[in-house]
């Protein structure tokens, strides 16, 4: 595929951005921070009106069909608006679960209230330090899982999660529908991510892989998810870029715009640098879904997000100066999504030993 946008694909690109800007403010997502358990409402309902929960979900499920690449373009969107809600992530690694492992019948149990947003779906595989735990602490036995997932990115408001538990040491990859699952939501950086532990006890689920073919499923959910994120990443980067670039054209010190600064116009044109790269990397890893690379490319795009985010977020409240870390400039928002976004499926250890891991079988 072309690592160019089509004209459907740009189209897709300009009128998300043109509904998130007029329905996405920061004096809304501010408050979010303040309180535990709540996301931004208006924007998921936004999203599934928009039709964007479903968008790379196949249509003979409910979806619009389209791929990753689009629903990467919707995540650039919100990552520049700092959308509040984490469900398009975690329900797009639920639904392709589903849709590469599971049978008939989950398929059309599920898929379809994903498609329409109705239900929100989640990943729970990590358990503190283990990305994916070989031997996990939740148990799976005669159809049922005991135990407890901690730090559920979306936990709090999901309908249904794909768990990776063991039965007798084997590691098992099970659809779990939360209702009536206990709860416990996590005070974070970043209260609008809903991050929840979710504590099943006897909790009715269907396997949908086993073994060692579990584990790799997992791993190919998390790069999808991965991919996804690498996006958002982008798109808050981008945003902060551009804001620092604004405020250097404004902002003037002895007589003169401070962008006119070899310091600041250095800073604003790394960042967009890091921008740029992150971009082709996200879109190259997008395009590479179902080839036989494509957890290489995904570990290659998240490491390249999370290191733009985390320096445009630095370095923009470094041009801003003072006024950078008030909470009325917003850009602490930025801030703490980019350090949130960098431990969602899975932190920079884990990806950088998944690239060696990849680029290790690619030179054997």
């Amino acid at each position: 595929m072309s690592l160019l946008y089509d004209e459907g694909q740009l189209a897709i690109a300009t009128e998300t951005r043109r509904v998130l800007e007029a329905r996405v403010d920061v004096p809304s997502l501010l408050v979010l921070l303040e309180k535990t358990g709540e996301y931004h409402q208006g924007y998921w309902e936004t999203a599934k009106e928009q039709g964007w929960c479903g968008i790379a979900i196949p249509e003979e499920h409910g979806g619009l069909g389209l791929g990753i690449v689009e629903l990467g373009l919707v995540a650039l969107q919100v990552g520049r608006s700092l959308a509040g809600a984490p469900f398009l992530t975690g329900s797009y690694g639920a639904a392709r679960a589903i849709l590469d492992f599971g049978s008939d019948a989950v398929k059309a149990e599920w898929l379809p209230r994903l498609a329409s947003g109705e239900a929100i779906g989640a990943v729970a595989f990590t358990e503190h330090q283990a990305v994916v735990p070989a031997k996990s602490a939740v148990s799976f036995s005669a159809g049922k899982l005991t135990g407890t997932k901690p730090a559920v990115s979306g936990g709090l408001h999901a309908d249904v999660a794909i768990v990776l538990a063991s039965e007798a040491g084997v590691p098992v990859l099970a659809v779990a529908a939360l209702e009536g699952v206990a709860r416990t939501p996590i005070e974070s950086f970043d209260n609008s991510r809903c991050a929840a532990s979710l504590t099943f006890a006897g909790t009715a689920a269907t396997e949908i892989a086993r073994g060692d073919a579990a584990l790799a499923a997992a791993r190919q959910v998390l790069a999808l998810q991965a991919v996804v994120t690498a996006h958002e990443q982008t798109g808050g980067a981008e945003a902060l870029m551009e804001k620092a670039r604004d405020y250097a054209l404004t902002r003037r010190a002895f007589g003169q715009p401070i962008g006119g600064f070899q310091s600041v116009k250095h800073r604003i044109a790394e960042i967009y640098g890091l921008v740029e790269l992150a971009r082709a990397g996200a879109l190259h890893a997008a395009t590479r879904d179902g080839e036989g690379d494509f957890l290489l490319a995904a570990a290659a795009a998240r490491i390249q997000a999370t290191e733009t985010y985390d320096t445009a977020a630095r370095d923009v409240v470094q041009v801003h100066g003072g006024i950078g870390v008030t909470w009325e400039a917003g850009l602490h928002l930025h801030m703490r999504r980019a350090r949130t976004l960098a431990n969602e499926q899975g932190n920079m250890l884990f990806w950088e030993d998944v690239l060696v891991d990849e680029l290790e079988g690619v030179a054997a």
